[in-house]
């Protein structure tokens, strides 16, 4: 039977992020040995307590069904996180429980959003965040932020974007890709544009816990003027290393939170409940492998960003959180390599994964037409190797 694509499906861009993923599986597959720098994937363990409460949940049982918007123990412990971490008070009854952070946000956006709703998202940003909105039949509106400013937007920048038809604006701090880290003042400044407006903030805050020395920020959740517009996005993923067991959640007003598990129930239903134990395990324990995971992620970034600074025709921010680096390639841009035309930073990862065998991200899929994305969530010994063969693909470059 002769397949037409929907409507529905023809909106949507499929995310570059993994596809490059499934590239760097087809060419191991082909006996190439390539070093994946673009996975937003820690590479540790998940800590053993936590992996200690998956297995009990296993051997006690813990395999049915468990509420849709996930177990009240769990809602409960995020509760009590917020309050001990930002001294935000929240009921269980604000906290719907997901399969990862990327599918509260897809709730949340479909919860809120009506066709034709414009939704602010500052630029470069994470792939996924501009195709939840066109799900949603809404339209994003980019609102670059200046590289000079570590990305950020500005206040003033903010105050001419937001019109009659802005519904919701996405807060992703720290940012992927750019590792940008908003002070507190800087989002006070934010927050104070928004509120003369009728608009939802989303905060994704997935990275919160992976801010560097010499930067500080603060969670929307902090600032109790916006509590009523603020929909609060976090999950395990990142902080607790915990990728594969899809766990994330989103704190909202009670409205907005029973029609975003209303949408849920008719989806995937509830979470894993093995991996809600494991949550609970991750929140109410120690977090000494958080905080050790941490210190290498920033002696990672100090090493990679020393090292791409070294590259000629690039060039990159210390970032204040996350694991990844922005590289601005736009001077390489145009030049050859292997005989072929670096027309774009998707071209130059393309040719940078066949000939030197690592694999970046092109800016592109971040709304960047002159950046690549470097993770740096991978073992030391297979970055330091990494940086080599990049440093002698870029001499090349820089040599034709």
């Amino acid at each position: 039977m002769h397949f037409v694509e929907s409507e529905f499906a023809k909106r949507v861009n499929p995310s570059e992020t993994l596809a490059v993923t499934t590239l760097i599986a087809e060419l191991r597959r082909q006996g190439k040995n390539v070093i994946d720098l673009g996975a937003g994937e820690p590479d540790f363990e998940t800590p053993e307590h936590i992996k200690a409460a998956g297995i009990r949940a296993i051997e006690t049982g813990k395999t049915k069904y468990t509420p849709n918007v996930g177990t009240l123990s769990l809602r409960e412990a995020i509760c009590r996180k917020l309050y001990s971490d930002f001294g935000a008070q929240y009921e269980p009854k604000q906290v719907v429980v997901s399969n990862g952070a990327k599918q509260s946000i897809h709730n949340t956006v479909l919860a809120l959003c009506n066709p034709g709703d414009e939704v602010i998202i500052p630029s470069p940003y994470w792939v996924s965040y501009p195709e939840q909105v066109k799900m949603a039949e809404a339209v994003p509106r980019f609102l670059p932020g200046e590289e000079a400013n570590d990305f950020k937007i500005k206040p003033e920048a903010l105050a001419r974007e937001v019109n009659a038809s802005t519904k919701l604006i996405l807060l992703n701090n720290p940012s992927n890709p750019t590792g940008t880290v908003y002070t507190k003042q800087e989002l006070q400044a934010l927050i104070e544009v928004l509120r003369k407006h009728e608009v939802w903030i989303l905060a994704d805050e997935i990275y919160l816990k992976l801010v560097y020395r010499g930067s500080a920020t603060a969670s929307l959740a902090t600032f109790p003027e916006i509590r009523d517009r603020l929909l609060l996005v976090n999950g395990f993923s990142k902080s607790y290393a915990m990728t594969g067991w899809r766990l994330g959640y989103v704190v909202a007003p009670p409205p907005v939170a029973n029609a975003v598990a209303k949408i849920q129930s008719h989806t995937t239903s509830n979470p894993c409940s093995i991996s809600q134990e494991a949550g609970f395990a991750a929140l109410e324990g120690s977090e000494e492998a958080l905080m050790a995971m941490r210190t290498q992620f920033e002696a990672r970034r100090d090493f990679v960003h020393a090292a791409v600074s070294q590259w000629p025709g690039v060039s990159a921010r210390l970032p204040g959180g996350a694991f990844y680096v922005f590289c601005n390639v736009a001077q390489v841009l145009g030049r050859k390599y292997r005989d072929k035309t670096i027309s774009s930073p998707s071209v130059l990862c393309q040719l940078l994964v066949e000939h030197a065998g690592v694999a970046l991200v092109g800016g592109e899929a971040f709304g960047s037409t002159r950046h690549v994305r470097i993770s740096y969530a991978n073992s030391m010994e297979n970055l330091r190797e990494a940086m080599h063969r990049l440093q002698r693909a870029f001499e090349e470059i820089a040599a034709v």
